[in-house]
């Protein structure tokens, strides 16, 4: 099984309206809601492609009892599983609410900070995470970190996995994402902004190398609309979608964290590992929530991707 972490899980709303307009009162023409969080949108689309994924991370109060209840509504993909092994506490789980506007296809994200965790419950995560590891394929660690949590919290969880000998993802941001990825995780995938704040280099490749001097194993940082960028022990790639969809884009970084993750397991190399990444990033933004994408579109677009040498 492929083992995802979120410590900072979240009920994602998604409101639609015709125009955002600032100051103003708007109908809203559709809202959903759907269980958060970047590991949780991991899993999500780890088990729509077939795979058997567990989740972990903390839940708690009333907005973490809906959250396990969509969660255990989620229809996996033919021979996926998605399994909830969430550590309860006492804090109530966050909401983040993304307003995208009809007109110009643009989302606005509002995102609450998270519960208070204490030290116990810290400790009760990171049992249950030990535990875990012992039949993990791979695991990822995504999203940023509740307050109590160690700031040091995911260089922890990487040791803890190498030590286990379990390859490991790494998809956070900030001095967690510095101290994340100075105990080596296989693999990061930051965006342009966190790459540049990691380094101080606004010039992707570069900022790429100078990640990967610091630790990872191998860089995979996404680059929007534009696809994303990869520094590895076995060269450097960029990879493009044949052309810019319009939609909602909230999750799509998960969706491509994903991809590499599960064709890394299903041993291809970085060229197609890119090329499922970039699709179903694609495919994501055409979906109408983050955790999600749209079959149709991936399969399309799967074969036309760009993969060029950098």
């Amino acid at each position: 099984m492929i083992l995802t972490v979120t410590l900072n899980a979240a009920l994602d709303l998604t409101y639609r309206v015709p125009r955002l307009q600032p100051h103003a009162s708007h109908h809203v023409t559709a809202a959903t809601e759907r269980a958060g969080g970047k590991g949780i949108n991991v899993a999500r689309v780890l088990a729509a492609l077939g795979h058997t994924t567990v989740v972990t991370g903390f839940a708690g109060g009333a907005t973490g009892e809906t959250l396990r209840r969509l969660l255990a509504e989620t229809v996996p993909g033919d021979g996926g599983h998605l399994a909830d092994h969430l550590v309860p506490i006492i804090g109530t789980t966050r909401r983040t609410v993304a307003v995208v506007d009809a007109a110009t296809g643009d989302t606005t994200q509002l995102n609450e900070a998270g519960p208070d965790v204490t030290a116990e419950e810290w400790a009760s995560f990171t049992d249950t995470y030990a535990r875990l590891l012992r039949e993990a394929r791979a695991v990822a660690l995504c999203g940023s970190l509740p307050p109590g949590v160690p700031v040091g919290a995911y260089a922890h969880l990487v040791r803890q996995a190498r030590a286990a000998r379990v390859p490991v993802l790494l998809d956070t941001s900030g001095e967690p994402l510095r101290r994340g990825i100075a105990a080596r995780p296989d693999l990061v995938t930051p965006n342009t902004a966190e790459l540049a704040a990691l380094t101080g280099s606004t010039e992707p490749l570069r900022a790429a190398l100078d990640a990967r001097r610091r630790g990872a194993h191998a860089v995979a940082a996404t680059l929007g609309p534009e696809g994303v960028l990869a520094v590895t022990p076995d060269g450097t790639w960029r990879a493009a979608p044949p052309r810019r969809l319009t939609g909602n884009p909230t999750g799509a970084g998960d969706s491509a964290a994903a991809g590499l993750l599960s064709a890394w397991l299903d041993g291809l190399p970085w060229p197609d590992r890119l090329a499922r990444a970039v699709a179903l990033a694609a495919a994501t933004v055409k979906a109408p929530t983050a955790g999600a994408f749209d079959a149709g579109t991936y399969t399309d677009l799967l074969p036309q991707v760009k993969v060029t040498a950098a």
